[in-house]
């Protein structure tokens, strides 16, 4: 088997650590500095794709929906978003880091069918938290895909967005009846009594990280009520 060649660098913001993008003919890595080793694999992403159908089922034939996808990644969140929502819908993504935007523009995201090409979709660079805490409610579903899900592993300033006032302005930026949708490496039931806290009615799912196979992660289905 030939071996994973290094092919960029980013800095998380913050001291967050080091990501490193690696190819091994079409297969693709992105790694943390450090004792995380893996963050995501090119040949791993069901759960990233079961993320987006399950925050979007409600919306599938919503004309004029908006989506907030949180963290680029791989693409897969993305690209699986895109495909769940209307031809004249919209999926605005955060990513924190612009070295994971321009990976996805080049040969990476080829993998994800390039869905940052789709006329759909809009980028917002920068910490999603800002953006959630505008409290606007402009999104029909809120997708977060970053670090491990409530732990906040690769960015700790993610840890506000699980925090009881991240919650409340995560639920005032969803529209009545809309979806937020938490990936989650394993299941944590502190924080669906968190959810609840905050007002949404929530959904647990297990998923796995191939189709039928592979890891189980947890996919959080938090509904805010129509009132």
């Amino acid at each position: 088997m030939k071996q994973l060649n290094k092919l960029a660098i980013a800095i998380i913001p913050n001291n967050g650590g080091e990501l490193t993008l690696f190819r091994r003919e079409d297969e693709f890595s992105i790694r943390l500095s450090g004792v995380r080793g893996e963050l995501m694999n090119s040949r791993v992403y069901n759960s990233e794709q079961e993320l987006a159908k399950l925050g979007c089922a409600h919306i599938k034939n919503k004309d004029n929906a908006e989506v907030l996808v949180g963290g680029l990644g791989m693409g897969y969140t993305l690209a699986s978003a895109l495909e769940s929502v209307t031809a004249n819908s919209r999926v605005t993504v955060a990513e924190l880091i612009p070295e994971v935007v321009e990976w996805n523009q080049g040969p990476l995201g080829e993998c994800a069918g390039k869905p940052l090409a789709d006329s759909r979709c809009q980028v917002r660079l920068g910490d999603i938290a800002e953006l959630i805490k505008i409290q606007q409610p402009d999104f029909d579903a809120i997708l977060l895909d970053v670090d491990n899900g409530p732990e906040g592993i690769t960015h700790s300033n993610n840890n506000w967005l699980y925090s009881t006032s991240g919650l409340d302005a995560l639920y005032k930026s969803l529209r009545p009846e809309g979806m937020l949708a938490v990936w989650s490496a394993g299941a944590d039931s502190m924080f669906t009594i968190q959810l609840k806290k905050a007002g949404f009615s929530v959904q647990v799912r297990t998923v796995r990280a191939r189709p039928g196979k592979g890891s189980r992660h947890t996919i959080f289905l938090a509904k805010k009520p129509w009132h």
